[in-house]
């Protein structure tokens, strides 16, 4: 289980997250979900221990990851699919992990396999596609055969195959009773997947705290009621989350012709959106 209670962190002037509290329960994947700037990112790594919060504790099976004796065998995760040394190859790069972390060699073949690589596993990553720097990190993430895997954006870069394999790979690890916690823009991918939505705004609060995805429309529906403005409940988590966040998103761009924009150049380039 992951635990965060108050936790805020700040980078100089900009608050990157604000006092976030929320569980990710074992059993089921957790989807995290928010625009651009909403401290998704940096709440993973806060879990991490990459960074240290300004305020606040965040515990993973009641401890701080600083803490724990065996990281890998508690926690895998993927924040950055490129965060490989390019000479090394697939099965050097886990390698040097596995014996870094008193795991046996023979892990690295069997997550290798799993996860389609060991066909390639000589070969450099660096000339790896961005699918195959996927499935790279999500092997490194499953070489401990942890309990809690974290997530960020992991169907970037994979082709629909890749998508299906690691939608079927995070729901059977929560059926294995594993803490599955996924960081996506995909709204169409999350509500095929998850069994509860986070979601941050942009200021770094919770708007959606662990709520099944059946329920994100009607909460959307009564955010609208409270704005005056009646409408039908919401059919997608796209359209739940659009209106959930309206008043989070960093930057937005007016599409062309709406009232207000200025009208496109002689180039037909539209003049650039300024930030809302």
């Amino acid at each position: 289980m992951i635990e965060a209670r108050g936790l805020t962190k700040r980078f100089g002037d900009k608050l990157a997250v604000d006092q976030l509290t929320f569980t990710v329960e074992p059993g089921r994947i957790t989807g995290f979900l928010g625009p651009n700037g909403a401290g998704k990112t940096t709440t993973m790594r806060l879990i991490l221990g990459l960074d240290r919060p300004t305020g606040g504790s965040v515990t993973v099976h009641g401890k701080q990851f600083s803490g724990l004796a065996y990281p890998m065998h508690e926690v895998g995760a993927l924040l950055d699919a490129k965060a490989v040394h390019g000479g090394r190859s697939a099965y050097n790069h886990l390698l040097c992990l596995a014996q870094t972390n008193g795991l046996p060699r023979t892990r690295v073949s069997e997550v290798l396999d799993l996860v389609g690589l060991a066909e390639v596993a000589s070969k450099r990553s660096r000339g790896f596609s961005l699918g195959m720097g996927q499935r790279l990190g999500i092997a490194a993430a499953l070489l401990g055969d942890p309990g809690i895997l974290m997530f960020d954006e992991p169907v970037n870069g994979l082709d629909p195959e890749g998508i299906l394999w690691i939608r079927n790979l995070m729901k059977s690890l929560a059926a294995q009773g594993r803490t599955i916690f996924v960081s996506s823009h995909l709204m169409s991918e999350m509500e095929n997947t998850a069994g509860g939505i986070t979601m941050p705004g942009a200021d770094g609060t919770i708007v959606v705290q662990g709520m099944p995805v059946n329920q994100i429309g009607d909460l959307a529906f009564e955010h609208r009621i409270r704005l005056h403005e009646l409408a039908p409940a919401q059919a997608s988590l796209e359209e739940a989350f659009m209106e959930l966040t309206v008043d989070s998103v960093e930057f937005r761009a007016h599409t062309p012709g709406q009232p207000g924009d200025q009208a496109a150049g002689d180039s037909g380039r539209a003049h650039p959106a300024k930030a809302a």
